[in-house]
């Protein structure tokens, strides 16, 4: 989804990108600067312990391309080697998606996110469930038998209010033009439009952890 592009029918501009498969990982490529990815002017902050390449995804739960690409991103993350910090970081490309911010942090907070992450992309792509409001993330959250005390407070808590700030500094940070993307070691960006296709934007983000390491 582009960041000018606020409706389901025109989002995630990257149409052709998503992949159903795997990608090959890079072996011996190499990429341009400014062509296949960005080199941002000014670091991004980093999460990463020391020694370990951070990379991220910038996703949005109602972006059907980044609904498309989950499968060969998990994929992909499970065969990183142990110097990789994955993490994923929601959107905003205005307000109305704050909603689906708050519900990724809310459950990273309850330790339900590598059980429910899926579930919401099923939630909203398959099941058709209204998930862009809070009543709509109550009512899904009941039916998953979570503690619904526990999630209303965490949801508009202090904690992930500064989760959803940190998030958009970020991706403004990166200057993320649309979702799926991926940042490398606060330092690259690239996404399905410069890539040309998600798989080819994993092969390039293969490509830039090993210049990460070798900067390092």
């Amino acid at each position: 989804m582009k960041r000018r592009e606020f409706s389901l029918a025109g989002a995630c501009a990257l149409a052709a990108s998503t992949l159903v498969m795997p990608a090959a990982r890079a072996q011996g490529q190499k990429f341009v600067a400014g062509t296949d990815y960005l080199v941002l002017d000014q670091r991004a902050i980093v999460e990463a312990p020391p020694g370990k390449v951070e990379v991220i995804e910038f996703f949005w739960y109602s972006c059907p391309h980044c609904n498309a690409f989950e499968p060969a991103l998990d994929q992909w993350v499970a065969k990183l080697p142990k110097d990789v910090f994955m993490r994923r970081v929601p959107v905003a490309f205005n307000p109305s998606f704050v909603p689906e911010q708050r519900l990724y942090y809310t459950l990273k907070a309850m330790g339900k996110i590598d059980e429910l992450h899926v579930k919401v992309f099923h939630a909203i792509h398959v099941e058709r469930l209204p998930m862009d409001r809070e009543a709509g993330i109550m009512a899904w959250v009941q039916k998953q038998g979570l503690d619904t005390a526990q999630f209303t407070q965490l949801y508009n808590s202090f904690s992930v209010a500064t989760k959803v700030r940190e998030a958009t500094q970020l991706m403004n940070a990166y200057k993320v033009s649309g979702v799926p993307a991926l940042g490398v070691a606060g330092r690259y960006y690239t996404d399905g439009e410069l890539a040309h296709s998600m798989e080819r934007a994993l092969q390039i983000v293969d490509y830039l952890i090993g210049i990460s390491r070798k900067s390092a």
